[in-house]
């Protein structure tokens, strides 16, 4: 869907005489990513592979990002394609909730385990789509002025925080009370907002099927300790990278290139070592992970200078991408945000967003 979604766009385009265009805040962070990709594939162990990710990760999601940049050309449009994304993240929302909830009825739900899933592989994949959607739908449920748009949001977020919570995401759970604490900051009734949200984690912590997921992070014996297991899997990536620093795994060579670095350990079998500057480092070396850090100042930059000064109208929609770049960075410090094909598209489809309202003039 996204080559005949940019092959219409080409097609168009061309009848039309027009050049797409490609010039942006983020053009040079992402010339300079692809050419780490591009270096990322040569170094690879498998070379059909690492040019799948290639086109998946890095090729397709930007140039869906250039033709979002050609046809963004109103807040209307850019509310389509957020509805898109809201419509996909409701759709493995209430599928998953689907799953859950009769796991529970029946007692079959094992909350120091693996909930049931549907349509994704894992909880955590769920929740690493769904907590960007969250931080774009609260910031149009609290600063939107139109009302049929904050309703439609806060819609959203009643099934997205649910389909979270029933997904027993660590991570997922931590992305909403980061996401929450911070629009509770930036909103003009901080000083009752600030404590409202903290009260609410804290009370969402004492629930007796969250308390009993979060506590076996306490005790490092426990075997379903995954901070445990995850600070052994960034032992052997760090052992992994002293002795590949530059150009690290190579793209798709994660798995084969820890092998000879778990000492006993690191017993997992991940393609991904799960932390998000230790992925762009294994994946695409140091220059992969120096590109992506600029692309990442680049978004919160004109993200949050929109929201600041930006249009009135994009102002919200600028504060959503902003929150979901935070969403992205507190979920990276344990899972992977980036490199997975939903993900990828996600990111660059709301750098898309945040890029068109740049264009629209400041107030």
């Amino acid at each position: 869907m996204i080559v005949a979604t940019i092959a219409v766009f080409a097609v168009e385009a061309g009848r039309r005489r027009e050049r797409p265009q490609w010039r942006s805040p983020y053009t040079w962070p992402a010339l300079l990513f692809l050419a780490a990709g591009v270096v990322s594939v040569l170094v690879a162990p498998d070379l059909l592979k690492a040019l799948g990710l290639f086109r998946a990760y890095l090729l397709e999601p930007m140039a869906f990002f250039i033709v979002l940049g050609a046809v963004l050309r109103t807040r209307e449009a850019a509310l389509l394609v957020l509805a898109g994304l809201g419509v996909a993240g409701l759709v493995a929302g209430l599928a998953n909730i689907g799953v859950v909830i009769p796991a529970i009825l029946q007692h079959r739900l094992n909350l120091g385990g693996v909930p049931p899933v549907a349509i994704y592989q894992t909880p955590n994949a769920l929740a690493l789509f769904l907590g960007p959607l969250i931080a774009v739908a609260g910031a149009i449920a609290a600063f939107e002025g139109d009302r049929r748009l904050r309703l439609a949001a806060a819609g959203f977020l009643v099934v997205a925080l649910a389909a979270i919570g029933l997904s027993l995401s660590r991570g997922g759970l931590l992305v909403v009370l980061a996401v929450a604490f911070a629009l509770a900051l930036v909103h003009p009734r901080r000083r009752l907002l600030v404590p409202a949200a903290l009260l609410a984690g804290a009370l969402v912590a004492v629930l007796p099927p969250i308390r009993s997921r979060l506590s076996h992070e306490f005790n490092f014996a426990d075997p379903l300790n995954t901070l445990a297991s995850r600070l052994r899997l960034w032992g052997a990536t760090l052992r992994m990278l002293r002795d590949h620093p530059v150009f690290g795994s190579g793209l798709s060579g994660f798995r084969q290139a820890i092998e000879p670095y778990r000492s006993g350990n690191y017993t997992e079998d991940l393609i991904y070592p799960h932390n998000i500057v230790l992925n762009f480092w294994t994946e695409t070396g140091l220059l992969g992970l120096a590109a992506f850090a600029w692309l990442f100042v680049q978004a919160a930059r004109v993200s949050l200078d929109g929201w600041r000064r930006g249009a009135a109208a994009w102002r919200p929609l600028q504060l959503g991408v902003a929150l979901a770049l935070l969403a992205v960075l507190v979920h990276g410090m344990l899972d992977v945000p980036y490199w997975k094909n939903d993900l990828s598209l996600e990111f660059w489809a709301l750098l898309g967003v945040s890029w068109a309202g740049s264009r629209s003039g400041l107030a």
